[in-house]
């Protein structure tokens, strides 16, 4: 394994996202209508040893986020259906195993798509939420519209939300309403946090893996990320 400028939690799963084709070089078309020369799946992480790579750089995050009160505490991991589940119960063990003390009681929690009327019922399996203060983890934040509507579930259940972790910040602008890509503009994390309020921290951003890869990637798919960073970047 190379040197790397990057903390060790931060190198280790970016090294294991490449290693795993979780994060690819290429040219990949989104939503947006943008072609980026990099695409990071989190759903990808499904073998043992990439989920472990996952959930202890998830738990490591949120360790490091409350020892610098960045993040405050927090009875429930929630993870939004589907790919957020995984994550939720990934790193719930591993804040278990890193941190005994201060997360043996901590749970896990997540959302059904449509509502259970036979059997428990409702739409949350795994811990209930009335009361308690809850911490969103999921892949990444695009749009923001999956946040808000985890955000709104929880607050209905009677939970508060404490903050929302992920695993990639794209440090990407949202669409210009007109299309006009060339004006500055804020991120959906940014917006996320003006209207909530709420802590949100990444495990990689962009810039983590531009610097990280040097080395690991091509010198071309490094200027190509570099120069879609520049064109695309969020003012906050």
């Amino acid at each position: 394994m190379s040197s790397s400028p990057l903390p060790p939690h931060k190198s280790s799963f970016l090294h294991s996202a490449l290693s795993g084709g979780v994060l690819k070089f290429g040219q990949f078309s989104l939503k947006s209508g943008r072609v980026s020369p990099y695409f990071f799946n989190a759903g990808d992480f499904y073998r043992a040893d990439l989920l472990e790579s996952l959930a202890t750089a998830y738990a490591e995050t949120i360790l490091s986020a409350r020892r610098q009160g960045l993040l405050g505490e927090f009875d429930v991991v929630f993870g939004p259906a589907y790919k957020g589940i995984p994550l939720a119960t990934a790193t719930t063990i591993r804040l278990g195993q890193l941190d005994p003390e201060g997360h043996k009681n901590t749970c896990y929690s997540f959302d059904r798509k449509e509502a259970k009327d036979h059997g428990e019922g409702g739409n949350i399996v795994g811990s209930p939420l009335k009361g308690k203060k809850v911490l969103i983890v999921d892949d990444v934040i695009t749009a923001g519209t999956a946040k808000r509507e985890a955000i709104g579930k929880i607050e209905k259940e009677g939970g508060t939300v404490a903050g929302i972790v992920v695993a990639l910040d794209r440090m990407e602008k949202l669409p210009a309403a007109d299309g006009d890509d060339s004006k500055p503009g804020p991120s959906a994390i940014g917006e996320l946090k003006k209207e909530y309020g709420v802590p949100i921290i990444a495990i990689l951003t962009l810039d983590d893996i531009i610097e990280g890869v040097k080395g690991l990637a091509s010198d071309e798919d490094i200027r190509r990320t570099e120069e879609y960073r520049a064109k695309y970047k969020a003012t906050d």
